[in-house]
């Protein structure tokens, strides 16, 4: 299977797992210290986003023109919006704890992983650039290469 047949299907699943924990009411904090690691996560979303600029999001894991961000939270951490959607997910998971809700939030992450995995090969593809900046750069958590 393809980088971009496998992005797709880890997409879907994510999805459907997100949605799941949604369903399960196991998505949003409920205290003052979750809802603020969960405001921190969409505020890390938001920025990348912002950042990024008007590209669109892609199901599939295939670079969109205009070069290589390596500017605001892509400085510290090469993804972002992944980092936060983590962040967002293990803590609703972790507030709302039990072995279904890990359960969901660890397919979670593995599909993010999956799509970070996809992306990158296809970005050093892509940009010969990306060699160095992935080198330098935390791929998610910051100063954590």
């Amino acid at each position: 299977m393809s980088s971009t047949s496998t992005s797709v299907v880890a997409t879907a699943v994510l999805v459907a797992a997100a949605i799941a924990l949604v369903f399960r009411g196991a998505l949003f904090g409920i205290g003052p210290v979750s809802i603020s690691l969960q405001a921190a996560g969409f505020a890390l979303v938001i920025w990348a986003r912002l950042t990024f600029g008007m590209r669109s999001f892609h199901y599939a894991a295939n670079p969109t023109q205009g070069g290589l961000v390596t500017n605001g939270p892509y400085h510290y951490v090469r993804n972002p919006i992944y980092a936060g959607a983590w962040l967002v997910i293990w803590t609703g998971a972790a507030v709302h704890w039990s072995p279904v809700n890990a359960a969901l939030a660890g397919v979670v992450a593995v599909t993010l992983l999956i799509r970070i995995y996809c992306e990158e090969q296809l970005l050093r593809k892509e940009y010969p650039e990306y060699a160095g900046y992935a080198r330098k750069t935390a791929r998610l958590i910051p100063f954590v290469v």
